[in-house]
């Protein structure tokens, strides 16, 4: 039998360090399970924190327990922290004052409720955390919670004409799949992407606020990824609309990502599903792709930058297969001087996709993911979104996530992803710019 209450130089310093627990500690499977282990938690309480559908509100059910669960409770709690690897939140509580007790009438008070929630997520998946899964980034906070802003008349009215059309309500369809847990007998090798569901409520969200219609899908199987891309892409409301956005969710290798069963669904045949011949009703409207996965196992350790200038004084060419230009080919003579009554395209233009990891000569680089707040790139992408899509096109959008990616570093002291790199990058066939005109309707 426990003994009533824990000691108040305890109590004190989980009250001090609340607001800091709240937003940073991992309330996973295993820390619960630590704590059952040693007794402090019932197995009725380790189910009501577990039930809880956000980061914030475990966090806050546990710091509310806890002072309930007698004198060993704050030294057992400190020990599960080490064993889920969040020393530097365990030296945090170490570091409280041991005095004061005119707090005594708020023992039962840990949140600054002024505190923003995180982004809702599902709870995770039943596995053991390892070393491969952990994935920490050096910053800790919590997804952006400031509101898309609206581009203004006078912005519309100086840009619209060299942009694409966006002027429709909806903007157009936004289909998110993610993959979160995987097939343990199929797929044995794939880890629970934990932190995924942020990933997946944080573009449902912001998409959203942008005006599109999304459509969220969870946890297939690369067939059944097939089947809801090719009903997606023969929706006839595409018509009315004026783009449309994919994002893709998941594990991943070059060229290809998983379904929850471990096969494959390759990248290429999505953006075949979406071209030119495949998709009509898309035809001359922007299709945006965003991937959320590894593109190989390969981890950048990053390089030591010398001292100089940030970039070399080489000046840039444009390289060209001279062979492919056409301009020593009969049939492209052939098709200048007859003429078309139609004019034709490409098989496939008027996309963009950003991709969350580099593919390179020699390697194919892992994206980086943070196990509370998501994945690095997603949360870039987000906040990026929100603040600059008012007056940005998305290319250059893409530019500022390139940045803001190459000057993060992994936090997992001990680990090999302490002061890992990420590089993403994009590709675009756009023939237009691009500008999202979020929250504003032209009139007509």
């Amino acid at each position: 039998m426990l003994e009533c209450g824990m000691i108040e130089r305890d109590r004190l310093a989980l009250r001090k360090r609340s607001t800091v627990l709240c937003r940073e500690m991992v309330v996973d499977e295993m820390l619960i399970q630590t704590l059952q282990a040693d007794d402090i938690l019932t197995e009725s309480m380790a189910e009501s924190i577990l039930a809880e559908r956000t980061s914030h509100k475990r966090n806050w059910r546990l710091l509310f327990l806890l002072p309930k669960r007698g004198p060993r409770a704050f030294s057992g709690f400190c020990g599960a922290l080490r064993e889920t690897e969040q020393q530097h939140l365990c030296d945090l509580l170490s570091q409280s004052p041991e005095r004061d007790s005119t707090g005594r009438q708020h023992t039962q008070r840990f949140v600054d409720s002024s505190l923003p929630y995180p982004t809702e997520e599902a709870i995770a998946a039943k596995r053991p955390r390892t070393h491969e899964s952990m994935e920490m980034s050096l910053d800790a906070d919590s997804p952006i919670t400031t509101p898309v802003q609206a581009s203004s008349h006078d912005f519309y009215l100086t840009h619209y004409q060299q942009s694409y059309r966006m002027a429709a309500s909806p903007r157009g369809f936004a289909m998110v799949i993610s993959n979160v847990t995987f097939d343990p007998l199929a797929a044995p090798e794939l880890d629970s992407r934990k932190g995924g569901e942020v990933d997946e409520e944080v573009l449902r969200k912001v998409f959203t606020e942008l005006d599109y219609s999304v459509i969220v899908k969870r946890n297939l199987p690369a067939q059944d990824m097939r089947a809801c891309i090719e009903q997606f892409r023969r929706r006839q409301e595409h018509r009315t609309m004026d783009s449309c956005v994919v994002c893709l969710l998941s594990h991943g290798v070059e060229g290809a990502i998983y379904g929850t069963d471990g096969q494959l669904l390759p990248l290429d045949w999505v953006f075949e599903a979406f071209d030119n011949a495949h998709c009509p009703l898309l035809q001359n409207k922007p299709k945006m792709f965003f991937i959320q996965a590894c593109r190989g196992d390969e981890m950048d350790c990053g390089v030591e930058q010398t001292d100089g200038p940030d970039r070399t004084g080489s000046p840039s060419c444009e390289q060209r297969d001279a062979g492919r230009e056409g301009e020593g080919d009969p049939a492209s003579r052939q098709g200048q001087e007859t003429g078309r009554t139609r004019i034709k395209l490409p098989q496939r233009s008027d996309m963009i996709c950003g991709f969350a990891s580099l593919k390179g000569q020699k390697m194919c680089t892992a994206a980086m993911r943070n196990t509370k707040r998501g994945s690095w790139y997603i949360q870039e992408l987000d906040t990026a979104l929100r603040c600059r899509s008012r007056d940005t096109h998305i290319a250059d959008i893409l530019v500022q996530v390139n940045g803001r990616i190459k000057e993060r570093e992994g936090y997992a002291p001990g680990t090999a992803h302490h002061r890992c790199k990420e590089m993403s990058e994009f590709t675009s066939s756009l023939c237009k710019d691009l500008y999202l005109f979020p929250k504003y309707l032209p009139p007509y």
